[in-house]
């Protein structure tokens, strides 16, 4: 019998997927996959009723023109630029395959990470054809910090791309402007392209973060997610925002991908972009986080964490050594994900791990009761 490929049986189930599927199994409260616990906006879903029974068959690859208009309007690029896809994890895909693989005489072309790093990216640039090279963040009492000498001295003639996320996953940094200015020179430098996963735009907690693609048009890719704002992460909506002239080409790679995401579900979120900008959504949605936030971090602290506070997204960092994710989902009932997951080449932070806050109040106060009950029951 013919095997599998080696990648292929070397692929194995996310970090995320396994800590939620042994929550289920355990019954145990899910703070670990970051989707949210309500029902998206009202008027989403309105919107997709609308669109079912009446955009339901093929778009365009590039996506549907009202969608691609309305991405255009909210980012302020010309819509021609915007590409849909299925999600924000089959824009990366497209775009780790557009722009590095195996390089002049078969040398894998570089791409640079911040680490800890989305577990998406590494096996992406692998399939690629490409080498990941992970330059880790500083953690300290004041929390996460990123390295910029560390980064500019990570870049190799191989390199081609620096794919940043910001408001970032998992610590829930967001990079000041003057930081993201030092990365636009040093891709300006050595001439490379910039990705910039910004799936969390509208989830931040301070100033509203710079876009990247403000600072250098002619090399940043934004990749987006309707899913993430709209609290919609199963319809699978995305999106990339091109520099100008190089749309056509990322189009050509995604079309033999899922060809096109679901119809009415793009025209559905093309009615909603406008209504959540005007109606305040978003800064409804960051009110409520922020409280949640608040709620889960003060009761880590209790528990004797250390928590380090985000910028953005819906998750928070912390350290408890003596904690172990997989241990709690049996032993406390409650999910979380391993700092591990989140480190390939350095060494990771004793005792690291990630809460989502995206939950219900109920839900992360039942958490944090039943971490209560399982330290006092630890050796003094």
């Amino acid at each position: 019998m013919p095997e599998l490929l080696p990648r292929a049986r070397q692929a194995h189930e996310s970090v995320f997927s396994r800590m939620s599927r042994l929550a289920a199994q355990h019954g145990a409260v899910n703070l670990g996959q970051g989707f949210p616990a309500g029902a998206p906006p009202t008027f989403l879903l309105d919107a997709a009723r609308r669109a079912v029974g009446t955009v339901d068959q093929y778009t365009p690859p590039a996506g549907l023109p009202a969608l691609r208009d309305a991405l255009g309007a909210d980012l302020g690029v010309d819509g021609a630029d915007v590409i849909v896809t299925a999600g924000a994890t089959e824009a990366l895909a497209a775009l780790a395959l557009s722009l590095y693989g195996l390089g002049e005489g078969g040398v894998p072309d570089e791409v640079l990470l911040i680490e800890p790093v989305f577990d998406v990216y590494l096996p992406q640039a692998r399939l690629a054809g490409a080498r990941p090279v992970t330059v880790p963040m500083t953690l300290g009492p004041g929390g996460w910090s990123l390295d910029l000498a560390a980064l500019r001295a990570a870049v190799t003639p191989r390199t081609r791309a620096i794919l940043l996320n910001s408001p970032f996953n998992p610590t829930g940094t967001v990079f000041s402007r003057a930081e993201l200015l030092d990365i636009v020179e040093i891709a300006r430098a050595h001439d490379l392209w910039l990705i910039s996963d910004e799936v969390y735009d509208e989830l931040y907690f301070g100033e509203r973060p710079a876009a990247l693609r403000t600072l250098a048009p002619e090399r940043t890719f934004t990749v987006g997610s309707a899913g993430k704002r709209l609290e919609a992460t199963g319809w699978r909506v995305g999106w990339v925002a091109c520099p100008p002239g190089v749309a056509a080409g990322l189009t050509g790679m995604r079309q033999f991908m899922s060809f096109c995401s679901a119809a009415p579900l793009q025209a559905a979120v093309a009615g909603a972009l406008p209504l959540a900008r005007a109606s305040g959504f978003y800064e409804e949605l960051r009110s409520e986080y922020a409280g949640r936030r608040d709620l889960l971090a003060q009761g880590l602290r209790s528990l004797g964490a250390t928590v380090y506070e985000p910028q953005g997204t819906y998750f928070l960092t912390a350290q408890r050594p003596g904690w172990q994710a997989e241990a709690l989902v049996q032993a406390a009932g409650v999910a979380l994900i391993p700092g591990e997951a989140f480190y390939a080449d350095h060494p990771c932070p004793p005792g690291l791990l990630r809460a989502a806050f995206c939950k219900s109040r109920e839900d992360i106060e039942r958490a944090l009761e039943r971490l209560g009950r399982v330290e006092q029951t630890r050796p003094a």
